[in-house]
């Protein structure tokens, strides 16, 4: 079966232009197209997607629509996965993303769509409960956090790694505790040393864990 999509965009010549790469896909399906964020929710709830396909910014406020609808659906359609087309490369809009979990969302800038590979992986990995943060976005961050030449992971224990493993699948401690066989005290513990080490300790606790995950992406990567 083709992953059905549901694609939000409000400038109608990306739109058209996105929906056609898109189209030429033969594992996928566009189910409804769109260009504002009350539409979009709507689609979603009238065809059941596997995946929305959105722009960041789009009417009614020309915000962080995108990432709104990624933050709704998170509660109306955990299933759903979302990719957030961005022409911004910072990492705080990839952050504000993650903030409810890395499962099922990915941020790509959009001239990857001059890439339809990169766009499609996506889809596909978004679609089977997978994260993919753009390269560039990933690169911003590093530099952020990196001092030296010795990656901070390596200063983790098996333990953390296995911890960090579980938080970018996006779980919560009490998931991570029981999958690991840990008590929820223990969990905390464990992040917060991760936090030590990888340098993250200067900034609210759902920021330095999107933070650890991501920095853990691109590690993997």
């Amino acid at each position: 079966m083709p992953i059905r999509l549901v694609l939000a965009e409000d400038h109608l010549i990306v739109r058209e232009g996105v929906r056609r790469l898109l189209e030429a896909q033969p594992d996928l399906e566009i189910a409804a197209v769109c260009g504002d964020l009350d539409s979009l929710l709507a689609a979603v709830e009238a065809e059941r997607p596997d995946v929305v396909v959105t722009d960041i910014r789009m009417p009614p406020g020309n915000a962080d629509e995108g990432i709104q609808a990624a933050e709704r659906l998170r509660d109306t359609d955990p299933n759903v996965g979302v990719v957030v087309l961005s022409q911004y490369a910072t990492p705080s809009y990839a952050l504000a993303l993650l903030e409810s979990g890395s499962a099922g969302r990915a941020y790509l800038l959009k001239e990857r769509v001059q890439e339809p590979e990169q766009l499609v992986t996506a889809i596909l990995a978004v679609a089977e409960g997978g994260s993919v943060i753009d390269p560039k976005v990933v690169e911003s961050l590093v530099a952020e956090n990196a001092r030296g030449d010795e990656s901070r992971f390596n200063q983790l224990t098996p333990r953390e790694r296995d911890v960090l493993r579980e938080m970018a699948a996006g779980r919560s401690n009490a998931a991570i505790g029981e999958s690991l066989f840990l008590a929820e005290r223990s969990v905390e513990k464990v992040i917060h040393s991760i936090f030590q080490k990888l340098g993250l300790t200067w900034e609210a606790d759902i920021h330095r864990r999107v933070k650890a995950v991501i920095l853990y992406l691109a590690e993997s990567n």
